[in-house]
Protein backbone atom coordinates (compact mmCIF):
# COMPACT_ATOMS: atom_id res chain seq x y z
CA UNK A 1 0.00 0.00 0.00
CA UNK A 2 1.53 3.22 -1.31
CA UNK A 3 2.15 6.28 1.47
CA UNK A 4 0.76 8.61 -0.61
CA UNK A 5 -2.72 6.64 -1.49
CA UNK A 6 -2.91 6.38 2.60
CA UNK A 7 -2.19 10.17 3.43
CA UNK A 8 -4.87 11.18 0.75
CA UNK A 9 -7.35 8.56 2.23
CA UNK A 10 -6.92 9.82 5.65
CA UNK A 11 -7.25 13.59 4.47
CA UNK A 12 -10.59 12.62 2.26
CA UNK A 13 -11.86 10.84 5.37
CA UNK A 14 -10.99 13.79 7.68
CA UNK A 15 -12.48 16.25 5.75
CA UNK A 16 -15.61 14.50 5.40
CA UNK A 17 -15.93 13.71 9.26
CA UNK A 18 -15.28 17.36 9.60
CA UNK A 19 -18.31 18.21 7.56
CA UNK A 20 -21.16 15.35 9.21
CA UNK A 21 -19.16 16.75 12.96
CA UNK A 22 -20.38 20.54 11.99
CA UNK A 23 -24.26 19.18 11.77
CA UNK A 24 -23.73 18.03 15.06
CA UNK A 25 -23.94 14.14 13.83
CA UNK A 26 -20.77 13.03 15.32
CA UNK A 27 -21.37 14.43 18.94
CA UNK A 28 -18.31 14.10 21.54
CA UNK A 29 -15.95 11.14 19.84
CA UNK A 30 -19.07 9.45 18.40
CA UNK A 31 -19.46 8.15 14.81
CA UNK A 32 -16.83 6.27 12.36
CA UNK A 33 -16.06 6.72 8.72
CA UNK A 34 -14.31 4.45 6.43
CA UNK A 35 -13.14 3.99 2.86
CA UNK A 36 -11.76 0.90 0.57
CA UNK A 37 -8.36 1.05 -0.06
CA UNK A 38 -8.19 -2.65 -1.73
CA UNK A 39 -10.68 -5.37 -2.20
CA UNK A 40 -7.99 -8.40 -2.26
CA UNK A 41 -6.73 -8.56 0.00
CA UNK A 42 -9.47 -6.50 1.49
CA UNK A 43 -8.26 -3.62 3.64
CA UNK A 44 -10.23 -0.32 5.05
CA UNK A 45 -8.68 2.65 6.30
CA UNK A 46 -11.06 3.96 9.08
CA UNK A 47 -11.60 6.74 11.85
CA UNK A 48 -9.69 6.13 14.97
CA UNK A 49 -11.41 5.19 17.98
CA UNK A 50 -11.38 8.13 20.84
CA UNK A 51 -10.83 11.37 18.47
CA UNK A 52 -12.90 13.81 17.84
CA UNK A 53 -14.23 13.66 14.58
CA UNK A 54 -14.18 17.50 14.28
CA UNK A 55 -10.59 17.38 14.51
CA UNK A 56 -9.07 14.72 12.79
CA UNK A 57 -5.79 14.70 10.72
CA UNK A 58 -4.90 12.45 8.04
CA UNK A 59 -2.81 10.43 10.25
CA UNK A 60 -5.96 10.18 12.57
CA UNK A 61 -6.97 6.23 10.48
CA UNK A 62 -6.49 2.86 10.59
CA UNK A 63 -6.10 0.02 8.23
CA UNK A 64 -8.16 -2.63 8.81
CA UNK A 65 -8.28 -6.10 7.28
CA UNK A 66 -11.82 -8.27 6.42
CA UNK A 67 -12.34 -8.84 9.95
CA UNK A 68 -12.12 -5.01 11.22
CA UNK A 69 -8.51 -5.78 12.82
CA UNK A 70 -5.78 -3.72 12.52
CA UNK A 71 -2.95 -6.38 11.44
CA UNK A 72 0.84 -5.55 12.45
CA UNK A 73 3.45 -4.01 10.09
CA UNK A 74 6.19 -6.08 8.70
CA UNK A 75 8.49 -5.95 11.95
CA UNK A 76 5.58 -7.45 13.61
CA UNK A 77 4.05 -4.19 15.46
CA UNK A 78 0.48 -2.26 15.52
CA UNK A 79 -0.06 1.47 15.11
CA UNK A 80 -0.48 3.35 18.38
CA UNK A 81 -4.23 4.15 17.35
CA UNK A 82 -7.21 1.93 17.96
CA UNK A 83 -9.75 1.38 15.12
CA UNK A 84 -12.96 1.97 15.87
CA UNK A 85 -14.55 -0.43 17.74
CA UNK A 86 -17.49 -0.95 14.66
CA UNK A 87 -14.30 -1.59 12.15
CA UNK A 88 -15.96 -5.15 11.79
CA UNK A 89 -19.67 -4.17 10.64
CA UNK A 90 -17.82 -1.64 8.22
CA UNK A 91 -16.22 -4.42 6.90
CA UNK A 92 -19.44 -6.54 6.86
CA UNK A 93 -21.31 -3.96 5.18
CA UNK A 94 -18.81 -3.28 2.41
CA UNK A 95 -18.70 -7.20 1.52
CA UNK A 96 -21.95 -7.29 1.58
CA UNK A 97 -23.03 -4.51 -0.39
CA UNK A 98 -19.71 -4.11 -2.17
CA UNK A 99 -19.71 -0.75 -1.43
CA UNK A 100 -16.42 1.81 -1.10
CA UNK A 101 -17.20 3.81 1.63
CA UNK A 102 -19.50 3.46 5.01
CA UNK A 103 -20.36 6.19 6.64
CA UNK A 104 -21.52 5.88 10.34
CA UNK A 105 -23.38 8.66 12.39
CA UNK A 106 -25.45 9.30 15.80
CA UNK A 107 -28.06 11.61 15.05
CA UNK A 108 -31.18 12.25 17.30
CA UNK A 109 -33.56 11.20 14.10
CA UNK A 110 -32.06 7.98 13.45
CA UNK A 111 -32.90 6.89 17.04
CA UNK A 112 -35.73 8.40 17.13
CA UNK A 113 -36.77 6.58 13.74
CA UNK A 114 -35.31 3.48 15.45
CA UNK A 115 -37.65 3.31 18.30
CA UNK A 116 -40.96 4.80 16.23
CA UNK A 117 -40.44 1.81 13.72
CA UNK A 118 -38.96 -0.91 14.98
CA UNK A 119 -39.65 -2.84 12.07
CA UNK A 120 -38.23 -0.27 9.50
CA UNK A 121 -39.65 3.23 8.06
CA UNK A 122 -41.56 2.65 4.98
CA UNK A 123 -41.60 5.72 2.63
CA UNK A 124 -43.15 6.66 -0.84
CA UNK A 125 -43.85 9.38 -2.86
CA UNK A 126 -40.94 12.14 -2.10
CA UNK A 127 -38.51 13.79 -4.52
CA UNK A 128 -35.76 13.11 -2.18
CA UNK A 129 -36.03 9.32 -2.70
CA UNK A 130 -34.37 10.05 -5.74
CA UNK A 131 -31.05 10.92 -3.96
CA UNK A 132 -30.72 6.91 -3.44
CA UNK A 133 -31.76 6.01 -6.52
CA UNK A 134 -35.37 5.24 -5.78
CA UNK A 135 -38.21 7.23 -7.72
CA UNK A 136 -40.19 9.66 -6.38
CA UNK A 137 -43.52 7.94 -7.38
CA UNK A 138 -44.83 4.50 -8.21
CA UNK A 139 -42.84 2.60 -5.49
CA UNK A 140 -42.30 2.68 -1.67
CA UNK A 141 -38.56 1.27 0.08
CA UNK A 142 -38.14 0.60 3.47
CA UNK A 143 -35.08 2.23 5.41
CA UNK A 144 -34.32 -0.99 7.43
CA UNK A 145 -34.12 -1.01 10.99
CA UNK A 146 -32.61 -3.41 13.67
CA UNK A 147 -31.76 -3.67 17.17
CA UNK A 148 -28.48 -2.74 18.41
CA UNK A 149 -25.32 -5.18 19.25
CA UNK A 150 -21.95 -4.58 20.79
CA UNK A 151 -21.50 -8.00 18.91
CA UNK A 152 -20.14 -6.78 15.92
CA UNK A 153 -21.17 -10.62 14.25
CA UNK A 154 -24.32 -10.63 15.84
CA UNK A 155 -25.07 -6.91 14.53
CA UNK A 156 -23.80 -7.80 11.61
CA UNK A 157 -25.61 -11.07 10.64
CA UNK A 158 -29.00 -8.55 11.62
CA UNK A 159 -28.14 -5.97 8.83
CA UNK A 160 -27.76 -8.76 6.72
CA UNK A 161 -30.51 -10.29 7.08
CA UNK A 162 -32.46 -7.10 6.58
CA UNK A 163 -30.17 -5.92 3.94
CA UNK A 164 -32.29 -4.30 0.81
CA UNK A 165 -30.29 -3.45 -1.95
CA UNK A 166 -32.62 -0.68 -3.24
CA UNK A 167 -31.48 1.55 0.24
CA UNK A 168 -27.80 2.02 1.13
CA UNK A 169 -28.69 2.66 4.91
CA UNK A 170 -29.86 0.82 7.71
CA UNK A 171 -30.83 2.57 10.97
CA UNK A 172 -29.56 0.75 14.19
CA UNK A 173 -32.08 1.16 16.79
CA UNK A 174 -31.03 3.15 20.19
CA UNK A 175 -27.52 3.85 18.18
CA UNK A 176 -27.64 5.56 15.12
CA UNK A 177 -27.63 5.61 10.97
CA UNK A 178 -25.29 3.70 8.77
CA UNK A 179 -24.90 5.05 4.60
CA UNK A 180 -22.65 3.46 2.54
CA UNK A 181 -21.46 4.06 -1.39
CA UNK A 182 -19.71 3.69 -3.50
CA UNK A 183 -17.09 6.07 -2.50
CA UNK A 184 -16.60 8.85 0.07
CA UNK A 185 -18.97 11.43 -2.28
CA UNK A 186 -21.62 9.01 -2.66
CA UNK A 187 -22.28 7.84 0.75
CA UNK A 188 -21.96 11.58 1.97
CA UNK A 189 -25.04 12.30 -0.27
CA UNK A 190 -26.77 8.83 0.86
CA UNK A 191 -26.41 9.79 4.53
CA UNK A 192 -27.25 13.33 3.79
CA UNK A 193 -30.27 11.88 2.01
CA UNK A 194 -31.36 9.66 4.31
CA UNK A 195 -30.97 11.53 7.40
CA UNK A 196 -33.51 14.08 5.53
CA UNK A 197 -35.91 11.82 5.36
CA UNK A 198 -35.38 10.15 8.86
CA UNK A 199 -36.05 13.73 9.77
CA UNK A 200 -39.07 14.23 8.12
CA UNK A 201 -40.75 11.18 8.97
CA UNK A 202 -39.93 12.00 12.55
CA UNK A 203 -41.53 15.18 11.97
CA UNK A 204 -44.50 14.08 10.77
CA UNK A 205 -45.43 11.22 13.01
Amino acid sequence: MKADQLAATGAALANEAARFASFGWMRGTSGNLSAVLSRDPLRLAVTASGKDKGDLTPADIVVVDATGRHPPDSTGQYPPARPSAEAALHTRIVRLTGAGAVVHVHTLASVIAGRRWPDGLQLAGLEMLKGIGVPATGEAVTIPVVTNSQDMAELGDRVEATWNSRVPAVVVADHGLYAWGSDLLQARHHTEVVEWLLELAVALA
